[in-house]
């Protein structure tokens, strides 16, 4: 088959694949969407379906395949994950509607939605606990913005961003899809990867601040952006761009947005990505939630509030009143146990409101929705009757917010029944009594039978035929049957007036009436009817709930804060937290602070948390020394998550803690490499170490752990050295800095900013005991060999450690000559002896036993010998 003779469907397919050449096109035909060509080759190995083909092309065999269209929620998802873009493609018209434009005519078919990783709304393809962000990133000139939006939930956020910050910012809000100016991708696809985004690229126009700012205003139907804020002309850019990728991939069917919020740069505390991993914020080193920080603060009961706790870890204040109002929320409600326990079983059955709203303006939604906005409403006002009249500011302000919603409330009350289906087009959901016409056509529908039986019963008084009946078969639809006995008083005057011959059987003769025809009609089209009528009050219905989106919003945003405080409340209540004391000095005291997440691990086992005190307040920097396993990593990072804790609003694990607000935060703990940019272990490690020396400022809280230890000994330890030094006197930071170069204790007799300290340890029988303690000192080994033996290495290459270790003390003692004599008598590289094998000596209680008879033994005997073998211990 040559293109000439290309059939009109395939001609129609093609002609829509060539506006979306980098997505996958679902084409829809009946109840399918079929791929073809490429398309169906990726789809069918990405969905691991089967491979067909339907017709020819160019004299090849087309490649087809296919998914159901109630399932294909489920295979996007799929496709998204593996960095696919679809193009979904409907049927705008029914083959009926196409064919009374010609036999042959296709069925209309148009892309309505693309669907990418950041325009998901569907619940079924979103983690309703957390937000899935689209971004845009611009820069004019020196300048930088970035935009970004959710649109399940309408939150839209725009902030000056440098393209320095531009990594930190992402590692931030995690966004699934970030959009740059097209030839702009070589600058950011590094940094844009690193967050685990999809980068998309977009025409420079689209980036256009002029047109930007009229499309804005547009959109928001507003003559001027003044009143939600300044905004600069990358920030307007990054703006409309994220505006007009909503427009392109939604079809002009655009979402409910809400005023874009400006933020500051200086507003939250500044968390590389480097830093977030190592700390595990909200997601663990396995890449699942379990065992962050977030899954073990989370407390909340709505998924509302679950996001809005991710964005208030992800982003901890700097502002000491904003810090001080969330700490003063959540203090009122832990001191209020009985209330706390009330809003939370209240918070309970409300619904994902944001969403809900989000998806019944873009059409995706359906009268379920519905009813769960008009259930929120009705937990919303049954919560506001709980709160009292005290309430602490950012609780009484959402206390506010949960009102004023009741007329809503009454129509949808009135107009949906309590369970509705999840689909407007499955019909029966709206209540009875709420639309007269109908409830008419419903009676039809329903009791056809029983109307039927009314007009037989009428029929007989009016023909005085008592054996009339009333049938129905697929040919002649409702019909009137008598013996042919009674016919022809049927058909004589004035009965033939009424009724209407239609056909005579052997035994039988057929009548209709114009009344019945009517009935049979109204019947048979009740149930279209009644569909109809209720798509129509749905549109009605949808279109009350969009006119307040405004208030819905505002009640969603309250719902969350209240679930968010009352979550942090009862976490710092069960787990024993204290309110920290935040404020604007450079203090760091924590006084028996314990980490989190691995006391939550502990506890499941029983186990205790050693708590330990850290104090930077006077001496901004601590050198820390200490085995392997002592605990010095968990020390580090357990008062980095403190601060965090801190400044976003929460109690903290400690007996007590008091918290100069911590500007940036940088981390360098645990070792790994970058094999795909070609790094090394050590490579990464000096990168990142030059991000804190460049970047930290004097309100900067740094942890850094066993710097330079990948690479030569004396090269690792004049790293450390002048990092700590550089620590000290240029960036003027506080610091945790863990090491196992114990020169280094030599430093704090120098640097008055520094002190030593050590985490605990004893020696027993020549194993290594660890208390977990930190206290003032230093330690005076690593106990590397023992913490070897701990891990099970072979006996005879620990003996053989221990003698390397000894040899090459000796030689540091004796120093210079006798040293490299030393080392030189030592076969370092000759072959480990095969280990001896040496028959154990039997004890005294082996012994013993090898003469015992157990069922020999009476009671007694037992009994003694046992007190014998306990005597030869």
């Amino acid at each position: 088959m040559s293109n000439s003779t290309v059939t009109p469907m395939m001609a129609q397919y093609l002609e829509i694949k060539a506006e979306h050449p980098d997505a996958l096109l679902f084409y829809r035909m009946g109840d399918f969407y079929e791929m073809f060509f490429d398309d169906a080759v990726a789809a069918a190995e990405a969905l691991d379906i089967a491979l067909t083909k339907r017709g020819k092309h160019d004299d090849q065999d087309i490649p087809m395949c296919g998914v159901p269209h109630h399932a294909a929620e489920g295979y996007f998802l799929t496709l998204i994950r593996k960095g696919f873009r679809v193009a979904v493609c409907e049927q705008m018209e029914s083959p009926a509607e196409a064919k009374k434009r010609g036999y042959k005519a296709v069925v209309k078919r148009e892309v309505v939605r693309l669907v990418t990783p950041g325009t998901l709304t569907e619940d079924s393809l979103l983690d309703a606990r957390r937000h899935n962000f689209l971004a845009a990133y611009h820069s004019v000139r020196d300048a930088g913005a970035l935009a970004w939006v959710d649109i399940s939930t309408g939150a839209f956020h725009v902030m000056p961003c440098g393209g320095a910050q531009l990594g930190p910012e992402l590692a931030r809000l995690t966004p699934r899809e970030v959009i740059v100016a097209d030839g702009s991708e070589t600058n950011w696809a590094g940094i844009v990867s690193d967050s685990g985004a999809t980068l998309t690229t977009l025409g420079a126009a689209a980036f256009d601040s002029v047109s930007g700012e009229k499309r804005l205003c547009s959109l928001y139907k507003v003559s001027s952006l003044d009143a939600f804020g300044s905004f600069g002309r990358a920030e307007i850019g990054a703006m409309s761009a994220v505006a007009e990728y909503l427009d392109i991939t939604q079809r002009g069917n655009l979402p409910l947005l809400r005023p874009p919020v400006q933020e500051g740069q200086s507003a939250a505390m500044q968390i590389d990505a480097a830093t977030r991993r190592s700390l595990e914020l909200t997601q663990a080193m396995n890449g699942g939630k379990q065992g962050s920080l977030l899954h073990c603060i989370d407390r909340t009961v709505t998924a509302g509030g679950a996001r809005l706790l991710e964005r208030r870890l992800s982003s901890p204040s700097c502002n000491g009143d904003v810090i001080t109002g969330r700490l003063d929320a959540v203090g009122f409600l832990a001191n209020q146990a009985r209330l706390t326990k009330d809003i939370r079983q209240s918070l309970r059955g409300v619904h994902d409101l944001d969403r809900a709203l989000s998806r019944l303006a873009l059409d995706r939604g359906g009268p379920r929705d519905m009813a769960a906005i008009r259930n929120t409403i009705g937990q919303a006002i049954a919560l506001s009757a709980l709160m009292p009249a005290d309430l602490p500011p950012i609780l009484a302000d959402a206390t506010q917010d949960l009102i004023g919603h009741e007329e809503l409330l009454d129509l949808l009350d009135e107009a949906l029944i309590a369970e509705p289906p999840l689909l407007s087009r499955d019909g029966g959901f709206i209540a009875p009594g709420y639309d007269a016409e109908l409830d008419e056509v419903r009676k039809l529908r329903d009791e056809g039978r029983s109307v039927i039986a009314q007009m037989q019963s009428e029929y007989i008084e009016i023909s005085g035929v008592a054996s009339l009946k009333i049938k129905h078969n697929n040919v002649l639809g409702y019909f009137i049957e008598t013996t042919a006995t009674h016919a022809a008083k049927m058909m004589a005057p004035p009965l033939n007036e009424t009724f209407i011959h239609r056909q005579t059987t052997a035994n039988q003769v057929r009548f209709t009436t114009v009344e019945l025809s009517e009935i049979e009609t109204r019947i048979l089209n009740a149930g279209g009817r009644a569909l109809e009528i209720e798509k129509r009050l749905y549109s009605s219905l949808k279109e009350a709930i969009i006119a307040q989106a405004g208030p819905l919003g505002a009640l969603a945003r309250a719902l969350s804060e209240i679930d968010l405080h009352a979550g942090l409340a009862e976490l710092a209540v069960t787990e024993n937290w204290v309110r920290p004391r935040v404020d604007d000095s450079r203090a760091f005291d924590i006084t028996g602070g314990r980490h989190p997440v691995v006391e939550a691990a502990l506890q499941k086992d029983g186990l205790p948390f050693i708590a330990n005190d850290c104090g930077l307040t006077d001496t901004p920097i601590w050198l820390l020394t200490g085995p392997n396993m002592a605990g010095k990593s968990t020390f580090l990072r357990q008062n980095a998550l403190l601060a965090i804790l801190a400044q976003m609003g929460s109690f903290v694990p400690a007996t007590g803690a008091h918290i100069g607000i911590v500007s940036q935060l940088f981390s360098r703990v645990g070792a790994s490499d970058d094999l795909a940019r070609g790094r090394s272990t050590f490579m990464v490690e000096m990168v990142e170490t030059a991000a804190i020396l460049n970047q930290a400022d004097d309100r900067a809280l740094v942890i850094l752990d066993e710097i330079g230890r990948g690479t030569a000994t004396y090269d690792g330890l004049s790293i450390a050295w002048a990092t700590l030094e550089h620590l000290h006197d240029v960036n003027r930071c506080r610091a945790l800095f863990a090491t196992h170069y114990h020169e280094m204790s030599a430093l704090s007799a120098k640097l008055e900013g520094v002190d030593n300290a050590t985490v605990t340890v004893k020696e027993w029988e020549g194993d290594v005991i660890f208390l977990h303690e930190v206290k003032r000192g230093t330690a005076d080994r690593s106990y590397g060999v023992q913490v070897a033996r701990l891990a099970g290495l072979p006996a005879v290459v620990v003996e053989r450690a221990k003698v390397v270790l000894e040899a090459l003390e000796k030689g540091e003692r004796e120093g210079g000559t006798a040293q490299k004599a030393i080392i030189d008598d030592l076969p370092l590289f000759s072959a480990t002896p095969a280990p001896v094998s040496v028959a154990p000596k039997p004890s005294a209680i082996e012994e013993r036993l090898r003469d015992v008879h157990p069922d020999e033994l009476s009671p007694r005997d037992a009994l003694d010998l046992i007190y014998e073998l306990r005597s030869k211990l």
